[in-house]
Formats: C-alpha cells, sequence, structure tokens
C-alpha cells in the first residue's frame, strides 16, 4: 500500500524527532539505524526512502533539536522579567536539565562527539550553536555588540562545559557541585559588569 505524501512527511518527522531524543542519550554510535527505526515504529526497509544515511539523519536531528532549543531560549528571555540571563542560565544549569539529556541541549550532550562527525552534523552544531549565541547576547550588557559577542560565546561555553562535567562523573554531590557554581561565577560576573556599568 503506497503512503500519501503527507503520511511520508510525518512519517520523515517521527524519525527526526526519535533520532534527536536517542542520539542525545546514547550518543552517535551508540544507536544505530534498525533501532531508530524501530523505536519510531517503522521498519528498518524504509530508512533509505527517508534519507541519504545516518550521517544526513544525524545532522537533521542535531539541527531540529537545536532550533527547538532557540525557540524555547527565546520565549524564556522573552517572557522573562528583569534578569533574562540569570534565568536562561538557571534553566540550562539545573539538575532536571542534566538527568534529562534527550530532552536537552544538543551541544552539551554530543558536541565532544560532533568535532568527530562528517561535515552535514558539524555544520548543524555552528549554526545551532550561533542561533543560540545570538540570543545569549541580547541578555548581556555591553556597549558594542562585538563586546557582547564576546560575552555571550564565553557563557555558552561555560555553562556547555559545566553540563558536560556534570554529566560526566560519577559523584552526584560533585555534579550538583559543578552546575551550582557555574550557576553563581555567571550571575556574579554579569551582576559585576552591571555595576561597572553603572558607576
Amino acid at each position: 500500500m503506497k503512503v500519501s505524501r503527507e503520511q511520508a512527511a510525518k512519517n520523515r518527522d517521527r524519525i527526526i524527532d526519535v533520532a534527536a531524543r536517542l542520539f542525545r542519550e546514547n550518543g552517535f554510535d551508540g544507536i544505530g539505524v534498525a533501532d531508530l527505526m524501530k523505536s519510531a515504529g517503522m521498519t528498518h526497509g524504509g530508512f533509505y526512502g527517508h534519507f541519504q544515511s545516518k550521517d544526513d539523519l544525524a545532522a537533521q536531528a542535531c539541527r531540529r533539536a537545536l532550533a527547538h532549543s532557540a525557540e524555547s531560549w527565546a520565549a524564556l528571555a522573552e517572557t522573562s522579567r528583569g534578569d533574562r540571563l540569570g534565568v536562561l542560565a538557571k534553566r540550562y544549569l539545573s539538575q532536571s536539565h542534566r538527568d534529562s539529556p534527550g530532552q536537552g541541549c544538543v551541544l552539551a550532550a554530543l558536541g565532544p562527539e560532533a568535532a568527530r562527525q562528517g561535515p552535514t552534523v558539524r555544520e548543524a552544531f555552528t549554526q545551532g550553536l550561533q542561533a543560540l549565541v545570538d540570543i545569549l547576547e541580547q541578555t548581556v550588557d555591553g556597549r558594542s555588540r562585538a563586546a557582547r559577542h564576546k560575552q555571550a560565546l564565553a557563557i555558552m561555553a561555560q555553562m556547555v562545559g559545566a553540563m558536560t562535567l556534570a554529566r560526566a562523573v560519577d559523584d552526584r554531590e560533585l555534579s550538583t557541585e559543578i552546575l551550582d557554581a557555574t550557576l553563581v561565577d555567571i550571575n556574579a560576573r554579569h551582576a559585576g559588569r552591571l555595576a561597572g556599568e553603572g558607576r
């Protein structure tokens, strides 16, 4: 029985969404195409009707997950009153984010692996990072866009690094300490800049 274009598009979207979650949970090499398709409720044989390769799927899954992160960050920043950076950092550096990698930031879940992936995956990471940094730029203060951009890059690297370490260690107390210390540092630095500019 032939599948309609509409159903084929829905199937493809479901595969991408499932892959985005499972790659973040298991890593790029931690799950194969057969298991991805099974988790999406489809047969292995249908994979190549939707994607050129596993690398193609990985790039599209990362692109979609990063776009969702950017949408979520933008909405959170827009609805936050006062310290938008503090709100974003608190959400990112939370224990719930740490404990739910399949629903969280692709950069923290797959960043170290992405460096060894093909150009399509790395391009998706690059574009996704740039979108998130653009949002962070709007939450920090600086006299020029270049200054705000540097601050946003540093904060992004700090948050992703902290989350990566917090998930890597086997000591839960240390893991939480990493997240809390990073949040305190980001808030203190940001408050210090604001106080300095207010003089």
